[in-house]
């Protein structure tokens, strides 16, 4: 028997790389001797870097940047050879960065993860993925551009700074001074949202408020984001409401598809291809994968939909072993998921089933290897 594991971290209790480890150990109590192969996964957002760095033997440089309030901090991101880098734009400019009661997206700004782009250019890098999940910022990407060479020119002559409170301010774009390295690389963004630059669906109505935003700091915002939309399209004639993401991370998907030409990609299709997942699946006899909770959201580009795509497509029955199943849970066996299991074997607190996940998950994974044997005991 030939066994795949590759499921999402479970937040807050168990990492991906620890449900392969618990999955191994089930599998061997029950089939003594079966070939188990573990390929750890994220979808883009929180744990993409350790994920790939892990399934695909890289390493995690650590440099300084910029935090969203333009404070030093260190941060991290993945190398998985010597010209490929993964970097996750929350390790620079993410929420939790900003104390909550700083938390205002007029004062944060995309300028760091533009240095952690620097950094792998320095390092050689020119294919570069950049998950752009877990923003505090709404600048519409002008921090990040700013630190790669692209200024921001106010009517009156001022260079901004690239703040999301400089929005309306924005009259010029002078690209001139973008690094010229950019035009050397592939630039995949990594993102599962599709929501355009303004609107209702926009980067200010649909994301500030989370980020700290009242409701008139959302109105103030989203006049500035049409504005600077309305120069993007007279600069360059690319109109950013119809590009799908361009309003994810507060609209760093719109500048680093206009000014860096990134490629857009859903975030755990990019991760499956880092990982080379489709060669490792090859042969298998079945695939587990899973998530924290399985819900009507898990078919929105979430890890489980990915691996049972991919599974699905090379005919390979796939299970899903998750800490609890959602309202619309079932909607996910339309892609590749054969069944679905929870680790719960009786009534309990959420509090309870994160102290004691490790527990739980392994004896759910027994039980969940013994149905398969029973099945292959039927077939016999």
């Amino acid at each position: 028997m030939k066994f795949l594991f590759a499921s999402d971290s479970f937040k807050g209790s168990l990492t991906s790389e620890q449900t392969i480890s618990l999955l191994t150990k089930a599998a061997n109590e029950i089939f003594p001797g079966c070939e188990c192969i573990g390929v750890p996964v994220a979808d883009g957002g929180e744990g993409t870097v350790n994920a790939v760095v892990s399934a695909a033997g890289g390493k995690t440089i650590t440099t300084k940047v910029h935090d969203p309030l333009m404070n030093i901090i260190s941060a991290g991101y993945g190398l998985s050879d010597s010209n490929k880098a993964i970097i996750e734009m929350a390790a620079a400019s993410g929420l939790p960065l900003v104390p909550e009661k700083l938390r205002n997206p007029l004062n944060t700004t995309t300028f760091g993860t533009g240095e952690l782009i620097l950094d792998a250019l320095d390092r050689g890098c020119r294919d570069i993925y950049i998950a752009i999940g877990g923003s505090a910022t709404n600048d519409g990407g002008m921090g990040c551009m700013r630190a790669l060479g692209i200024r921001f020119i106010s009517s009156d002559g001022r260079e901004l700074s690239g703040f999301g409170r400089e929005l309306s301010e924005v009259a010029v774009i002078d690209t001139s001074g973008l690094d010229k390295r950019i035009s050397e690389c592939s630039i995949t963004v990594m993102c599962d949202v599709r929501n355009p630059l303004c609107g209702k669906n926009g980067a200010a109505h649909t994301f500030a408020k989370q980020k700290g935003a009242t409701t008139e700091i959302t109105d103030f915002l989203e006049k500035g984001m049409c504005s600077f939309r309305d120069v993007i399209l007279s600069q360059t004639g690319t109109d950013c409401d119809l590009i799908e993401g361009a309003g994810a991370a507060g609209g760093l998907g719109a500048a680093l598809k206009v000014f860096l030409g990134g490629r857009m990609q859903s975030g755990i299709e990019a991760v499956l291809q880092l990982t080379d997942f489709d060669e490792k699946l090859k042969d298998a006899d079945l695939v587990i994968t899973g998530e924290g909770c399985t819900d009507s959201q898990s078919i929105c580009g979430k890890v489980m939909m990915g691996v049972g795509l991919h599974s699905k497509k090379m005919h390979i029955p796939c299970i899903g072993l998750s800490g609890s199943l959602g309202e619309g849970a079932h909607m996910i066996y339309d892609y590749g998921i054969s069944s679905l299991q929870s680790i719960a074997d009786r009534p309990m607190t959420l509090e309870y089933a994160m102290e004691n996940a490790a527990t739980l998950y392994y004896n759910a994974a027994v039980r969940l290897f013994r149905m398969v044997r029973a099945g292959i005991e039927i077939n016999t």
